[in-house]
Parts: C-alpha cells; sequence; structure tokens
C-alpha cells in the first residue's frame, strides 16, 4: 500500500462527493485524487491517476457502477472498487462483487467506519461485515453445492469458513493458531482450488458450499 491512500469518489451526487471529500481529505495519509460524477468518467480517471481505492456508487448515468467495476478489473488495474450502496440495491450490489469490486459500504454508514474501509481495502482485504454482508450474500447463492469444494484440504475449508463469516486475515491467524504466512498460503490456495479472484468471491464460493448462515 502507498504512503497515503489515493481515493477516487465516483458518484453522481456533487454533494456526496464534497462531503466524502472533506472527510478523506481531513484523514492522515489519504487523500482524493480525482472524482466522477458518472461509470464512464470513473473508467477514465482510474487510468488516468491510477488512485489506490475506487468509492464507487451503483447507480449512475451514462455507465453504471457494476459496469463501470468490470472495465476497472478487467483493465488489470491496480485500483480497488469499493462499492457504496442501499439496502435497496442488493441485486447491483452482488453483481458488483461478482464483477470484482473489493466489498461494499452502506452510504450512511458512520465516518469511522468508511474510513476503516478504505483502509481495508487498500489493504488489499475486502469489506465484508459479517452481518449484513452475510444476509446479502446467502441471499443470492442458490442451495448448497458442497462439491464446490472437491480438492480443498480440511485446513484450507476451516479457513473457508472463516473467511466466510467474515473474519480478517488477523482473527483467522489467531482462532486457527496459524501464522501469518500460513493462512496467506491457504487463501491463496483457495483462490486457486475455487477460481476466485479476490476475497469477496471466496465468500460467494463459501455460501455455495453451504458454510455460511443466512
Amino acid at each position: 500500500m502507498a504512503e497515503r491512500v489515493r481515493v477516487l469518489l465516483a458518484d453522481d451526487d456533487p454533494a456526496l462527493r464534497a462531503t466524502l471529500r472533506l472527510l478523506l481529505e481531513a484523514t492522515p495519509g489519504m487523500a482524493v485524487v480525482g472524482e466522477a460524477g458518472d461509470g464512464r468518467e470513473a473508467v477514465e480517471l482510474v487510468a488516468a491517476l491510477a488512485p489506490d481505492v475506487v468509492l464507487m456508487d451503483v447507480r449512475m448515468p451514462r455507465l453504471d457502477g457494476v459496469e463501470a467495476t468490470r472495465r476497472i478489473v478487467g483493465s488489470g488495474a491496480a485500483a480497488r472498487v469499493l462499492v457504496l450502496t442501499t439496502f435497496d440495491l442488493d441485486e447491483h450490489v452482488h453483481a458488483a462483487l461478482r464483477a470484482g469490486a473489493a466489498g461494499f459500504l452502506l452510504k450512511d454508514a458512520p465516518p469511522a467506519r468508511l474510513l476503516d474501509a478504505v483502509r481495508v481495502v487498500a489493504a488489499g482485504e475486502a469489506l465484508l461485515a459479517p452481518t449484513v454482508t452475510r444476509r446479502l450474500i446467502a441471499r443470492f447463492t442458490r442451495g448448497a453445492d458442497r462439491a464446490a469444494l472437491a480438492g480443498v484440504t480440511p485446513r484450507e475449508r476451516d479457513v473457508l469458513v472463516l473467511i466466510t463469516e467474515g473474519l480478517s486475515n488477523a482473527e483467522i491467524q489467531q482462532r486457527l493458531r496459524l501464522s501469518r504466512g500460513t493462512v496467506k498460503t491457504h487463501i491463496g490456495r483457495l483462490m486457486s482450488k475455487l477460481g476466485a479472484r479476490d476475497r469477496a468471491q471466496l465468500v460467494i464460493a463459501g455460501y455455495r458450499a453451504g458454510l455460511g448462515d443466512p
């Protein structure tokens, strides 16, 4: 992660962008490098400005946040997308996670939670809260497919269970009494075996395998 977390704001509401900019610019170690009023502009600015994190609205003109996320991830950009949403956008959020978003945050989240979310995503982890997110992903994963875990070792399964529950690497390390490197190795192998691009998709895979509670 860079010395400063460079953030791009993508939202069609200028007032919300202004509020987010004030909050982020007032926080040591964070900087807003640009603002986009629609998804197409967001894609262009990611290419031009190379931010670390994109705070991405879902519903925007010209190009919605889901397709913008898909294009950013598909471009190979290092920027990680944190989707901003409200409860009535569940389907769009699920689609964004599948498109490669690193996670999502509710628009009414307290400032401290938003700042923590930006830090977590910039550090390479997914922001998948163990409450709303569990219900969200469980709702959009159909019946359990335990065959999907064929080839996954018992210890890798243990790690996947905790990832599905929303635990961080540090929490998994403590719960299973493993070293940081071992946890990262297990996660890397899970991504390879389950065809997951990132941690968010591992959570979805965990639910599909019947490891999560709605």
